[in-house]
């Protein structure tokens, strides 16, 4: 069967990753095979018809449904029945945004649990840095170190912390992003909106996590410390 050619679509992404196939070049035995995508045509349904299908139709204000979709219909095939119609709005919802919510939802409460573990690490770790330097603050505040000088010491080693968390976490989702976005139709690699935020909400988890053990060290008497072993 001869077709004419129309135009030439744009490159897609389709359900399990590109379509490819293996190709030698120069015949068998003569170098690896090349990875090549496959030629998909898209024909149209007069050509090419198919029994099942969904048609989405958008419709102008005060236009009825029954009247469009059959004048639609009609176009494609004057005698195909008509099973059900259904408005498409927003709260419509199917089996695959069913999934897809409920993996959303998981992903988020990972990252919610994720952040909560983070919070408790960092303060963990503050904390026992502040309670290995205590004769070291006090020496600080017996030579004339003020409180400011003191929470100044103990957010600066924390936030570096998380400065390096954030940093090796950006690099991570880096790369992750650039995988993904060979199985997701539409999906930029780089959402900067999306990277900005999440760094910011764990540079805020974790100037709140140094907070209470900066507190412990400005209340560290000097005369007390002194005599820490």
């Amino acid at each position: 069967m001869t077709f004419q050619v129309v135009g030439v679509a744009a490159d897609v992404k389709r359900a399990g990753g590109p379509v490819v196939r293996e190709r030698r070049v120069g015949g068998p035995g003569s170098g690896p095979p090349v990875v090549v995508p496959t030629a998909v045509v898209y024909v149209p349904l007069q050509q090419r018809y198919k029994p099942q299908l969904t048609i989405l139709l958008r419709m102008a204000e005060g236009e009825r449904a029954d009247r469009v979709l059959s004048a639609a219909i009609g176009t494609l095939n004057a005698n195909a029945p008509r099973r059900t119609n259904e408005p498409l709005v927003q709260d419509a919802v199917s089996p695959v945004q069913t999934q897809l919510r409920i993996a959303g939802a998981v992903a988020g409460s990972l990252g919610r649990v994720g952040l909560l573990l983070a919070g408790i690490g960092i303060h963990g770790v503050t904390a026992y840095t502040v309670a290995r330097r205590t004769r070291e603050i006090g020496i600080r505040e017996a030579m004339g170190a003020t409180p400011a000088d003191v929470v100044a010491i103990v957010l600066g080693q924390g936030m570096a912390l998380v400065a390096a968390g954030a940093g090796i976490g950006l690099v991570l989702a880096l790369a992750a992003g650039r995988l993904v976005t060979g199985f997701l139709f539409g999906a930029p690699s780089v959402d900067p909106l999306v990277y900005a935020g999440a760094t910011l909400i764990f540079l805020v988890i974790g100037l709140a996590a140094c907070c209470v053990p900066a507190r412990r060290a400005v209340a560290i008497d000097a005369m007390e410390a002194l005599r820490v072993d």
